[in-house]
């Protein structure tokens, strides 16, 4: 009783002031996620799930403030690609600053202004997936956003993108707290990509629910980084059509705590869902990846690859669950999680699950923590590779398995370089 309790106070502190938006069609939405919410509660670290994750910055009604990093020269991300820039500004989007939407032959509009409509594609989006991944896990931070984000993206494709939609997050406030809701649909046949790069506020709640008809591909990028200070929450709610395919990679480097949160339904045969992650952590930093795959087609496929690199005391969680319905036939499930110790100060805590209903599957799960290679270390500087440049080498070899998951080349090089870079700077 006593955790119900401090779990209500906390949620009436955070929600004081706080008003649902007066929307049309996504007002019945956003009533049901205050209800779910209200249900819930906001999450703290007696919850199973939140266990090795204090949640208190991204909960108190405050957000701690984060200074605001400057990069210097540094290029930007993806700057190398062909893409349809849209720039968000502390969570606010920026018309000024991002190209015409309409060139990347995609349907756009902004959820700021399709929410005061009576009807909307996304009315059959906004909220659902997000209600459906609940169960059995509880994300009150996700009901957060649904409840009360009014900035975000809605997205449709009938075709494939003429060009890579990239979703560009700016922090220019010390004090911003942003929340971004994001609903893409991708219908069948067609074939969208999304960039993301920025650190988007000094605390970001974020929901992306992404919707993918029977035949349709769906490529998700994303860099996080580099600001030392920032605190985020993500979550990724997907849905695979029969014969779909979803992957999504994630760089994130620095900052301070990084939750990201996916939760991913294969509901047709023969579909296909990837996802993975890299993360470079140095001194106070804490990186939760959280991952929930549901494996409910025959035939379907999905892989988790996560590599995360820490130092100066940094710390590293992996929990990750494949769960196998009654009836999944032929399923391929496979998970690693893997960390690289630079010190005896970092930890890498990993919590790896399989739950299976049916007897035709082949799933894997493995988790390992280890220390750089000494003998692959000697033999790079016997060759004259100065130990700095040694070590950048061999971080980057480690985190190889991850990066080949994204498909796109030109942007696989483009993280390569970026990772490559940022080892070169040794996290300043």
């Amino acid at each position: 009783m006593a955790v119900l309790a401090a779990k209500a106070n906390a949620l009436s502190a955070r929600l004081e002031g706080m008003s649902l938006p007066k929307d049309g069609w996504s007002a019945p939405a956003r009533k049901e996620a205050l209800a779910r919410l209200t249900g819930m509660g906001l999450p703290s670290k007696r919850d199973e799930y939140w266990r090795y994750t204090d949640p208190t910055t991204l909960t108190v009604a405050q957000a701690p403030k984060a200074a605001v990093f400057n990069p210097g020269d540094e290029p930007a991300v993806f700057d190398k690609i062909d893409r349809i820039k849209l720039v968000f500004v502390d969570g606010v989007f920026d018309p000024a600053q991002s190209d015409d939407p309409v060139l990347a032959g995609v349907e756009i509009t902004h959820l700021s202004e399709a929410g005061r409509a009576d009807i909307h594609w996304a009315r059959d989006l906004f909220g659902v997936l997000e209600a459906r991944g609940q169960s059995p896990v509880q994300r009150p931070l996700a009901a957060l956003n649904t409840a009360f984000s009014t900035q975000g993206l809605l997205i449709r494709a009938t075709a494939k993108a003429a060009r890579p939609i990239s979703l560009i997050y700016v922090h220019a406030s010390d004090s911003s707290d942003a929340m971004l809701h994001h609903c893409i649909k991708v219908e069948s046949g067609a074939e969208l990509t999304v960039l993301e790069n920025g650190p988007a506020a000094a605390r970001i709640n974020q929901v992306m629910e992404v919707d993918l008809a029977d035949g349709a591909r769906f490529h998700h990028i994303r860099a996080q980084g580099r600001d030392h200070e920032r605190r985020a929450v993500t979550h990724i709610f997907a849905r695979v059509g029969a014969g779909a395919l979803f992957k999504s990679f994630t760089l994130t480097a620095n900052g301070q705590m990084t939750r990201n949160e996916a939760v991913i339904e294969l509901i047709g045969d023969d579909g296909q869902a990837h996802i993975a992650g890299a993360a470079l952590g140095d001194g106070a930093f804490h990186h939760d990846d959280t991952i929930f795959i549901t494996h409910a087609g025959e035939r379907c496929e999905s892989r988790q690859v996560f590599k995360k690199v820490l130092r100066n005391g940094a710390v590293g969680v992996f929990q990750g669950k494949i769960l196998v319905k009654q009836g999944a036939q032929k399923t391929d499930g496979y998970q690693i999680s893997q960390s690289l110790l630079l010190d005896d100060d970092s930890q890498f805590l990993a919590k790896p699950e399989l739950e299976i209903y049916a007897d035709d599957v082949k799933c894997s799960h493995g988790s390992t923590s280890g220390a750089i290679d000494d003998t692959a270390l000697f033999y790079l500087q016997s060759r004259g590779v100065p130990k700095a440049t040694a070590q950048s080498l061999l971080v980057q070899a480690f985190l190889a398995e991850a990066i080949t998951e994204i498909e796109d080349e030109a942007i696989g090089e483009d993280i390569r370089s970026r990772l490559d870079g940022w080892l070169n700077r040794h996290g300043r």
